[in-house]
């Protein structure tokens, strides 16, 4: 039988981290400056968990983000709102800014602004890529994992061990030495496998997606946080 491969992607420092299962289980984590290079000589992974809004409204707020901020209730503020494809063609955050009260009526924040460079990335990326990519959001995933259960921050260190308890749970171990990709921080790491869990639910047909049905992508596809 067929070993199934998934990947889990994080944006971190040093550009992106990843953790890969094979059949549901810790393989190997990987860093690379770009996801050209990081999927380089991953031809064989069957689907991608990638942790980074994937597909833009032409207009309007995406409604992935509202629906996955409304599931994590209490923790609803780690989930940001992404504006229209227009905001993310300017160069300056204050020109942004203007675009986005223009077109929704509203600004954003510099946190969502600062992914701007990895979010064009990672969307002309899939563009191109050979494997199945969707989107997915660590605390969502997270969030599935425990069921529901409130979780500590993320940044703290009991926020931390309880996610490493709940991926335990479901038989992804982290091992100390991750090799390069041990330059990540831990939060990166610990998303990328929260990512990669909610990859082997899509590759397997048990995952779930936010909005459902998911939201119609101006290009023809469709848009949706999955987990």
């Amino acid at each position: 039988m067929t070993e199934l491969r998934v990947l889990g992607v994080d944006a971190c420092k040093d550009g992106w981290v990843a953790v890969e299962l094979h059949d549901e289980l810790f393989a190997e984590a990987h860093i690379a400056p770009n996801l050209t290079a990081l999927f380089a000589e991953r031809e064989n992974v069957e689907v991608v968990g990638l942790d980074m809004p994937l597909g833009l409204a032409e207009a309007g707020w995406r409604q992935a983000d509202i629906a996955a901020a409304a599931a994590l209730g209490a923790a609803r503020s780690t989930v940001f709102r992404v504006p229209p494809r227009p905001v993310w063609l300017e160069e300056e955050y204050e020109s942004a800014v203007k675009r986005c009260r223009e077109i929704t009526g509203q600004g954003f924040s510099k946190q969502a602004w600062a992914l701007r460079t990895k979010l064009l990335e990672a969307n002309a990326y899939r563009e191109q890529a050979r494997h199945r990519v969707y989107e997915v959001h660590p605390e969502v995933s997270f969030r599935g994992i425990a069921r529901g259960r409130p979780l500590a921050p993320k940044k703290t260190w009991q926020g931390q061990m309880q996610r490493r308890d709940l991926l335990l749970g479901v038989g992804i171990a982290i091992p100390a030495d991750l090799g390069a990709a041990g330059r990540a921080a831990p939060d990166d790491v610990l998303d990328a496998a929260a990512a990669a869990w909610s990859a082997h639910r899509i590759a397997t047909g048990h995952a779930i997606r936010y909005p459902d049905p998911p939201e119609e992508h101006v290009a023809g596809g469709t848009i949706a946080i999955w987990c």
